[in-house]
């Protein structure tokens, strides 16, 4: 198959049509190959255009899709083959990863799948077609990252999540004449949404190694990219490369749209940002259960951003920490309409799944995201993070709102919580520094920053936070790090600085 895409540096840059063309060709392969609809497949690679080309196919077949980070164990892939009941594999691997049994799913190496396409019947009028995979109540099964537990299969019908990617595309006004630079996996929420958004906005979709930041955004500048997403995490480390090269970002004034989202965007990273940059990085908020919920616009730039046409979010007291509607919002100590997020959804996920394969249909009208925030008062939604108070000397805390407060010190922080009988809870307060400043400069500035409440007990500072598949922070991970290198936090109520 000749790649309808322009492919220089080991960059694809394939148009909307293209993509068409190439989807379909896919299509015509699975088909001969005996892929019929309502087939459930798991869809298992990394990063590269036969990746794009086959989602899009198999969403034009009505398949019922299950994606996968690549990352993911062949263990862990078959628990959810088993799980979903899956019929069809298709993965980077050049040979089946896993054991061939009863009842074991056909694989195909994805490569091989589209060398193997010839071209579409009909080039000329090529347009895909996604209205039976649009009435699939099991059209995509999404795993959630497991930050807060257990991974969970997270069933989206197909209407409403193209219905909530056509309220982005008319929100932020995507166009056929954009190019968008994913610097994010597409196994996930966000990186998948972008390959349908360009698709039904007729954009190109500029496919790069998103994992090579510096090399990405080279490959930006190079083909005129309008559009850059990424989370916080990797435009941090974007920032911090063009410090060392100032020449990096140079060729991106086409660039119309910074845009973030997978993870709280903290203050001292948007000032920064806006600085180096001269423009706003644009916050949105979303999960993969709902799908897209707010943006922030060039013309709005503030917060998460106006909530998507046809969309609801009120605030609500949590379960158990008797937080009210009105309350101070403690990221900005004025008086907001703040709580815990509630969203109402045409577009929100049809259920979970069970061990056993079957649906586990979510009910009610609203849906509890476990985050918080407040909104302004023009309506703007700012989500300071997840919805974990903890008790500490009289006061109701919640650390990432903590967190947020403190990164005005320049720096990212993550603070963890410690149980403790004198204090209710002892806080460490992470800060990542590459230069390693020390504790006690953090801490002083940290303090000066905070009321006596809520500063930390402990400061540590890291070159860098560990991360999750997702781009988040991983503070399992980190937790984990402070007790192998930092035990005594663990014990005693001293307050201090740590090394």
């Amino acid at each position: 198959m000749s790649v309808p895409a322009d492919v220089a540096d080991g960059v694809e840059v394939p148009t909307g049509a293209a993509m068409a063309s190439a989807s379909l060709a896919v299509a015509q392969e699975l088909t001969r190959l005996g892929f019929g609809p309502g087939d459930r497949v798991v869809l298992k690679a990394e990063n590269s255009a036969a990746y794009v080309y086959t989602l899009l196919a198999l969403a034009h077949l009505d398949a019922s899709l299950v994606v996968l980070d690549h990352r993911q164990t062949d263990e862990e892939t078959r628990t959810v083959v088993e799980q979903c009941r899956v019929r069809w594999l298709i993965g980077d691997a050049p040979d089946d990863p896993l054991s061939a049994g009863p009842g074991a799913p056909r694989f195909l190496a994805l490569d091989t799948l589209v060398a193997a396409s010839g071209p579409p019947a009909d080039a000329a009028g090529a347009a895909l077609d996604f209205s039976r995979w649009r009435r699939r109540t099991d059209a995509l099964v999404a795993w959630s990252t497991g930050s807060t537990g257990k991974a969970k299969g997270i069933v989206k019908p197909g209407g409403g999540f193209l219905t909530n990617l056509e309220r982005t595309l008319a929100h932020m006004g995507y166009r056929d004449s954009d190019t968008f630079l994913p610097l994010l996996p597409f196994s996930h929420q966000y990186g998948l949404s972008l390959i349908f958004l360009a698709q039904l906005s007729g954009a190109s979709l500029l496919i790069s190694p998103f994992h090579r930041v510096d090399l990405a955004i080279r490959a930006g500048a190079a083909h005129g990219a309008t559009i850059v997403d990424a989370t916080p995490s990797t435009y941090r480390s974007l920032l911090n490369l063009a410090r060392r090269n100032p020449g990096l970002l140079e060729g991106l004034e086409g660039v119309r749209l910074w845009c973030t989202g997978g993870a709280p965007l903290d203050q001292g990273l948007a000032e920064r940002f806006r600085s180096v940059v001269g423009a706003p990085v644009l916050d949105g908020y979303g999960s993969t259960e709902l799908g897209n919920v707010s943006f922030a616009t060039p013309d709005r730039p503030k917060g998460c951003g106006q909530v998507l046409e046809g969309i609801d979010v009120r605030l609500a007291p949590g379960r158990d920490d008797g937080a009210a509607p009105g309350s101070p919002a403690p990221e900005t100590g004025h008086s907001a309409e703040f709580g815990h997020i509630w969203v109402r959804s045409p577009d929100a996920l049809a259920g979970y799944l069970e061990p056993d394969g079957s649906v586990r249909e979510q009910t009610g009208e609203w849906y509890e995201t476990g985050d918080f925030g407040y909104l302004s008062d023009e309506g703007d939604l700012y989500v300071i993070g997840r919805s974990q108070a903890v008790h500490r000397m009289g006061h109701l805390l919640y650390p990432e709102a903590l967190a947020a407060k403190a990164s005005r010190c320049g720096r990212q922080v993550v603070v963890v919580p410690v149980d403790d009988d004198r204090w209710g809870s002892r806080l460490i307060f992470v800060v990542a520094d590459p230069e390693r400043g020390g504790p006690k400069a953090w801490r002083e500035l940290i303090c000066s920053l905070l009321p006596s409440y809520e500063q930390p007990n402990h400061v540590v500072v890291l070159p860098e936070l560990p991360l999750n598949r997702n781009g988040k922070t991983d503070t399992g991970q980190l937790r984990n790090l402070l007790r192998e290198e930092h035990p005594a936090l663990w014990g005693g109520a001293q307050n201090g600085a740590g090394r």
